[in-house]
């Protein structure tokens, strides 16, 4: 039995799960404005950790969602998971944000588009086929009433960045779902899994979170 610990701290989410050969059997998160990712995610990684009655040293390997998302969240989530994989010597995996949200929407035709709220009217997104297969890279979009003409197939959006996009995006090729979904580490299990098998495992003491845009900060006036 391959244990993984996935970790999702990219947005408002604060999720954690385990996997047991790509099923996700535990599964703790909770979404604040307040982003108390720092002080809920290694109670929420011990809570599972006894609600399967395992330890740390029975994990196989730990992974963590990469970004694009919060420069807070995705450092908090990053940080962890590899003072964990350093301290356990087991190897690390990183997913993609908008791949992890993008296997939450299960369609039979068509193209799923994951958007991650940033400001304003930008989000990160990325297209995929329906059968979650990335047409494109990740990017950061201001969304606009032609952003997506280049696209003929039916488009199902789905995360916190796409309900602000109804008023312009509004014509018979664009699907709306529930308001308020978030990246969460149960869809990561089965990923996770993937990459462990294939060993596709990332450098412990290099490895740095995909922020897709330089930090910037504001002063007040």
């Amino acid at each position: 039995m391959v244990y993984i610990l996935n970790i999702e701290t990219a947005t408002k989410n604060c999720s954690v799960s385990i996997g047991a050969d790509g099923k996700t059997i535990a599964l703790k998160e909770l979404s604040e404005e307040q982003f108390n990712h720092a002080e809920k995610l290694h109670v929420f990684i011990q809570d599972i950790l006894n609600e399967v009655g395992i330890s740390l040293n029975d994990l196989n390997a730990i992974s963590v969602s990469k970004g694009p998302g919060s420069y807070t969240g995705l450092r908090i989530g990053v940080s962890s998971a590899k003072g964990l994989c350093y301290a356990l010597n087991i190897p690390l995996i990183a997913i993609e944000t908008l791949e992890i949200l993008a296997h939450q929407l299960n369609v039979e035709k068509g193209l799923v588009v994951p958007m991650i709220d940033a400001r304003r009217m930008e989000v990160f997104t990325q297209v995929f086929s329906h059968d979650k297969k990335a047409l494109n890279d990740p990017y950061a979009l201001i969304v606009e009433e032609n952003s997506f003409d280049t696209f003929n197939d039916d488009i199902h959006l789905i995360g916190d960045g796409a309900f602000k996009c109804k008023e312009l995006l509004n014509t018979e090729k664009f699907h709306y779902y529930d308001e308020f979904v978030y990246p969460s580490a149960n869809e990561m299990s089965l990923l996770s899994f993937q990459k462990y098998t294939e060993n596709k495992i990332e450098d412990v003491a290099y490895f740095e979170p995909y922020y897709l845009k330089d930090f910037m900060l504001t002063t007040k006036k």
